[in-house]
């Protein structure tokens, strides 16, 4: 069962990326999410199944609550025994027993009489209200609960502190539906309903591949000096975490160097073992851009540009061995946000969730930053909560931040410039997604 072709985007040449054609990112989102096939859907114990998304509609077994039920510690009673009742002319009633929760003991109150009654206890078939023990006296002077006979100083409304069988689900109404990512709130309701096993998608299965020659692994000697023209190597913990924050584990990690073939033969032996491949780095049109140079042998993958601040270089589409690949640019800001923008939604999709983007809030900006008014504006911002809403401010120096991993590393969230605005001044209100809080 899918969403879309299992082809892929049209093939194109290896020279692509290059075009000075560059694509709305609604229309390359369109084309990434038509290209997503929905993993296959598996029978799992609700305890297993937290952080995945439902494949099916969950139905309530029960009633809930099950049965009429009392809201308070107090007294089951009969209204109408407590129509007089004040503080001043309290009433008196008889005590006749008493309903603990978890008791299947039905009690019968005849007129005049009540019946000590603990919070989520069974209401006796024959009361049809509750007073809390607040708005008692007992018998015994000094007690909080009475033995014999009580004093209900407050009169009571038939329904009063009653909790009614089915008032909250039907047996047989929807208490999760198919598409919601099952947290705990969901589980908990899941779990009331008497159901014990859900239908679910597993979590993707994916590849991570960070390149460059110039990369140094952060696992070496902490001592070790960096030679020129050597960085640490930081997009494969990027990715990684970033997969981890939406509940995905990688199959493998890796860190490759600049040669095209052996880049392939990653891709061979990964294509057929995951449902995604995701890459950071050369993706762009040079003469050692050793990703996009692999994937032009692959017919359903195609480069594009994107009009995207910061992350227009990008390669996209289905490998031969049946993974989608996502080969996003090896600036950090770059590959954070085509994860975001592309990559999230995408495998969101492939679990089948009914919401596939972050919700966006105005925030006002602090500070003004230059904008592009040709593309799609995507700035790190650090957000901050204000008695006059949200506010926020750049994390960055917008005149060029594809490549601020320290910067970006301070931001709580990107706030998202339309095409066409260009310039954001400070106190303008410019939509902001919040990433991290």
């Amino acid at each position: 069962m899918g969403t879309g072709s299992r082809g892929g985007p049209r093939a194109q040449g290896p020279d692509d990326g290059s075009s000075s054609e560059l694509l709305p990112v609604d229309e390359h989102l369109q084309a990434v999410l038509d290209s997503v096939t929905l993993l296959p859907a598996v029978p799992a114990p609700l305890r297993d199944a937290t952080g995945l998304v439902l494949a099916a509609d969950v139905a309530s077994a029960v009633d809930l609550p099950l049965w009429d039920n009392s809201a308070m510690d107090g007294y089951a009673v009969r209204a109408a025994d407590t129509a007089a009742a004040s503080a001043t002319s309290p009433v008196r009633l008889r005590i006749v027993g008493e309903v603990a929760a978890g008791d299947g003991e039905d009690p019968e109150l005849p007129p005049g009489a009540a019946v000590r009654i603990m919070t989520g206890a069974p209401l006796p078939s024959s009361a049809d209200a509750v007073v809390p023990v607040e708005h008692t006296s007992a018998d015994v002077s000094g007690a909080v609960w009475a033995e014999h006979h009580v004093l209900v100083e407050r009169a009571a409304e038939p329904g009063a502190h009653v909790r009614r069988r089915g008032e909250d689900v039907l047996v047989g109404g929807i208490v999760a539906q198919s598409g919601d990512r099952l947290g705990a709130r969901r589980a908990a309701a899941i779990a009331a309903a008497g159901v014990s096993a859900v239908l679910v998608r597993p979590r993707p299965r994916v590849a991570v591949i960070a390149t460059g020659a110039e990369l140094r692994s952060i696992e070496g000697p902490g001592d070790a000096a960096l030679e020129r023209g050597r960085i640490p190597e930081s997009n494969s913990v990027l990715i990684a975490a970033l997969l981890a924050e939406d509940g995905i584990e990688p199959v493998t990690v890796e860190v490759c160097d600049d040669d095209a073939a052996a880049f392939a033969e990653r891709l061979a032996r990964l294509g057929g073992r995951v449902d995604a491949v995701i890459t950071t780095g050369g993706v762009g049109p040079g003469v050692h851009d050793v990703v996009r140079i692999a994937l032009a042998a692959e017919p359903g993958v195609r480069a594009v540009r994107v009009a995207v601040k910061p992350g227009q270089p990008q390669c996209f589409g289905r490998l031969r061995g049946g993974a989608l690949i996502f080969a996003l640019p090896g600036n950090p800001v770059s590959a954070a946000v085509s994860y975001e923008l592309f990559v999230r939604p995408a495998l969101l999709r492939m679990q089948g969730a009914s919401r596939l983007h972050r919700p966006s809030t105005p925030a006002t900006a602090d500070s003004g930053w230059r904008g592009r008014a040709d593309r799609t504006q995507v700035l790190p911002v650090r957000v901050r909560t204000t008695s006059d809403g949200l506010r926020c401010a750049p994390a960055v120096d917008a005149r060029g931040y594809s490549h601020a991993v320290g910067g970006h590393g301070a931001a709580d969230g990107y706030a998202i410039v339309e095409p066409g605005r260009g310039d954001v001044a400070a106190g303008e209100t410019v939509e902001t997604v919040v990433v991290a809080w």
